[in-house]
């Protein structure tokens, strides 16, 4: 009964942030940010949000540097969207996997283009 609840509230925290990080104004948080994933501790007191930018890792770390700053309103939006008996605090962490994600979709497409000409030139 636990982990559904957790889960519950992990997908709630998951779409209530993507709203709010829409809204923070700080010029240093990306406009193309991304929550990959969410991490809620059991009792719910922590989350771990890792967030991930397609302009880079560059970006994405000034994004999660600004987000630190910003968490106490991150965290009080949270609460207003939210109706949750204790708001978990939120640690942000910069993740590049979508940047991964499109060096490697970026290889597979070279890949399949080389493939096709040489079935071409046969």
């Amino acid at each position: 009964m636990a982990g559904f609840k957790i889960n519950r509230v992990t997908s709630d925290i998951k779409l209530a942030l993507s709203d709010i990080l829409r809204e923070v104004k700080d010029p240093r948080v990306s406009k193309l940010l991304s929550i990959v994933k969410i991490d809620v501790s059991g009792d719910m007191s922590y989350a771990k949000v890792y967030v991930s930018a397609i302009e880079g890792k560059e970006k994405t770390q000034e994004s999660v540097k600004a987000l630190r700053g910003a968490a106490g309103f991150v965290r009080r939006e949270l609460g207003a969207r939210l109706s949750l008996r204790k708001v978990p605090e939120l640690r942000f962490i910069a993740d590049d996997s979508i940047e991964m994600s499109a060096k490697i979709s970026k290889i597979v497409n070279n890949f399949d283009k080389k493939e096709k000409e040489e079935s071409a030139d046969e």
